[in-house]
């Protein structure tokens, strides 16, 4: 790769790592706060990443990938629902491990996000900067 490309990458994964703690905390907010609720996990995750989705696609597509396009939703939505079963079944190990739940939604952010970035990366902004 180039020295211009490896630097435009880190910019865009930068700006991504920034949005994210707002996205983050706007999701895990929703979560936690649904199961402190007493939502089942799997529920407090889904009805999290579906407000979620909404809320990181104009996040995510204006600020990260400069991308406003409106028609890439369903595309980001799909990227989304391969996230929620990823992290539904690390849930559902670390539950089945007696891990506490809170912690294991916090356990879940990073390679959620990770993998998360790769495929909005490559899949739904095309990795437009």
């Amino acid at each position: 790769m180039h020295r211009q490309t490896i630097a435009r990458e880190w910019r865009q994964f930068s700006r991504y790592m920034i949005v994210g703690v707002l996205n983050t905390a706007f999701g895990y907010g929703v979560y936690a706060i649904l199961i402190y609720g007493g939502l089942h996990y799997a529920w407090a995750s889904l009805v999290a990443t579906i407000l979620g989705i909404l809320f990181n696609f104009f996040t995510t597509g204006r600020i990260v990938f400069h991308n406003a396009d409106n028609s890439r939703l369903i595309k980001f939505f799909v990227v989304y629902g391969v996230v929620y079963v990823f992290n539904i079944a690390g849930l559902a190990i670390m539950n089945a491990l007696c891990v506490d739940l809170y912690l294991a939604g916090l356990v879940m952010v990073p390679p959620a996000a990770i993998l998360a970035y790769i495929l909005n990366h490559r899949f739904v902004f095309g990795g437009n900067v």
